[in-house]
């Protein structure tokens, strides 16, 4: 019955529903209950420190109904979003119900939709990192597949990284520069890969064309069936969603360096270049994405069989009470410098 645990990521798609539907003051629906319900829940309840046992990690791999409820997400993700597209095009609506309805479809997006792409762009099968691509697209995120796989994993606590923010560089700043960042590092990654297999710009392995046409042809749909505001919301959407992916990249690796040695490469990535956070609803609402030292440690983990890292950097909350005073950089910074190991801090900054 635990693994059923993970049915409570349906928590987000449910909530959104409530906001589409009974409209209202019910639009903050999803709103409510991701930054106000679940850290409230995450202050109460007991953190877990389960280890598994090597032959309870082989059962947990093989065992399907943690991928099914992966790939559930896709149809939930695409008739939610539609029903909420349309709705918003239809229904005489009042600014804040418009408002409370964009916000909740764009957290449904970047937990169901980009989170859950995430997790399936780590996996090896082509069926699931085509679906990884598919959710990644009303995100409008596509590129994120290559950079974040063979870029951010590659460099991430070091100044090559644009998704690990600096010591005591504002959410805000991050935001512009690890977006587009981000998008330059996915076509350098794209012209190597077509550079060693001596392929054109103009070829069937450019990645990053097809995602332009694929996001292209999402939009161009939205704007024939939904026309210019429907358009409009499809777009706010989308960037709310990468937004919030942007701002949980700001609080999973903020502060944290790797130490450049000698031979100019810089040190291994271990379980301390993340921060950790073991708070369960969180964990449970993300599939386990807040464990991400765990994550950073071997990437092709699956979600079900990742652990506490007791000796990572520890977020003194979840993820949705660390989102929202990232909102506020000075109380941000008061929080999380002193956390920060003192050998990763800047000279003079101690």
């Amino acid at each position: 019955m635990r693994d059923l645990k993970y049915l409570f990521a349906y928590t987000i798609p449910l909530s959104t529903f409530f906001s589409i539907y009974f409209q209202g003051m019910w639009a903050f629906s999803a709103v409510f209950y991701a930054f106000v319900i679940i850290p409230l829940l995450e202050f109460w309840l007991r953190q877990s420190n389960t280890v598994y046992s090597d032959q309870e990690k082989e059962d947990r791999i093989k065992k399907k109904l943690f991928d099914l409820m992966l790939y559930l997400n896709v149809p939930i993700v695409f008739g939610l979003l539609g029903y909420g597209l349309v709705t918003l095009h239809q229904d005489a609506l009042w600014t804040y119900e418009r408002i409370g309805i964009l916000s909740s479809l764009g957290i449904l997006l970047a937990t169901n939709g980009i989170n859950v792409a995430h997790e399936l762009g780590h996996r090896s099968s082509r069926f699931e990192r085509t679906l990884s691509k598919l959710l990644y697209m009303p995100c409008l995120y596509m590129h994120f597949f290559l950079e974040h796989n063979y870029g951010h994993h590659k460099h991430m606590a070091t100044p090559n990284d644009p998704a690990t923010a600096r010591y005591n560089q504002p959410l805000y700043s991050f935001w512009i520069s690890s977006v587009i960042n981000q998008y330059k590092n996915a076509w350098n990654i794209q012209f190597r890969f077509l550079a060693n297999k001596q392929k054109s710009f103009f070829s069937f392995d450019n990645d990053m064309l097809f995602y332009l046409l694929f996001q292209g042809l999402y939009l161009g749909l939205i704007f024939a069936y939904l026309g210019a505001d429907g358009l409009l919301m499809g777009l706010i959407v989308g960037i709310s969603s990468f937004l919030f992916l942007e701002t949980i990249n700001y609080i999973e690796h903020y502060g944290l360096r790797r130490v450049a040695l000698p031979s100019g490469k810089y040190e291994q990535i271990t379980a301390l270049h993340s921060w950790n956070s073991n708070h369960i609803m969180g964990r449970i609402v993300l599939y386990e994405l807040t464990r991400h030292s765990d994550h950073h440690f071997k990437s092709n983990k699956k979600y079900q069989v990742l652990e506490h890292k007791e000796e990572s950097p520890q977020l003194p909350f979840g993820y949705p009470t660390a989102m929202l005073l990232a909102l506020v950089p000075p109380i941000w910074f008061r929080v999380m410098n002193g956390r920060i190991p003192a050998q990763m801090l800047p000279e003079g900054s101690v």
